[in-house]
């Protein structure tokens, strides 16, 4: 039974990681090189993320500069930005690539927050498909008498205590983001 829960524990704990990095995914109006995170570039015939073949860095607050390692995948980096869906256009000057995120609308604010609502729902339903998937292995255990009733009625408490905690925190990041970003 501990197995079990130390199973749905950390299955839950990689859903709240999951919501967390997409999370700092979202643009803010501020630059963020996790926005690159999820793109990648043809580097020798192999998809390769932007950090790994180029430095990434901050250089204004709303400026991200990437500098290739290799000038040679430039416009291959350039190329990968233009089909992400991060939405701004790259500044290559042959060096380096430089986007430039614009200012937060009130209207862009407001959709940023009701995308972040919908991904905290999304990782909530997760949360409870690992319960309600954890509860039909405890009950499985039941009918095959690996445990007693009341070891049962225990699990299903703990499992639950689990789910609850774990949307709390799911909450809790996502108000946390919500402030941040219509604080801009």
């Amino acid at each position: 039974m501990n197995q079990l829960l130390n199973d749905i524990k950390s299955k839950m704990e990689l859903t709240c990681e999951k919501l967390s990095n997409d999370y700092a995914a979202i643009q803010a109006g501020r630059a963020n090189p996790a926005v690159l995170d999820k793109v990648t570039v043809d580097y020798y015939g192999t998809a390769t993320p932007i950090n790994q073949v180029a430095a990434v860095s901050v250089s204004e607050a709303r400026v991200l500069t990437i500098q290739p390692w290799d000038i040679s995948v430039l416009n291959a980096i350039e190329k990968a930005i233009q089909k992400s869906d991060i939405g701004i256009n790259p500044q290559n000057d042959g060096k380096v690539i430089r986007l430039i995120f614009p200012q937060l609308t009130e209207d862009r604010r407001k959709e940023i927050a009701k995308e972040i609502s919908s991904m905290a729902e999304n990782s909530k339903i997760a949360i409870r498909n690992i319960r309600r998937d954890a509860i039909d292995k405890l009950k499985n255990k039941k009918k095959a008498s690996e445990i007693t009733e009341d070891e049962l009625k225990s699990g299903e408490k703990k499992v639950q205590d689990l789910t609850d905690k774990f949307c709390k925190n799911i909450d809790e990041l996502s108000s946390t983001k919500e402030k941040q970003i219509m604080s801009l």
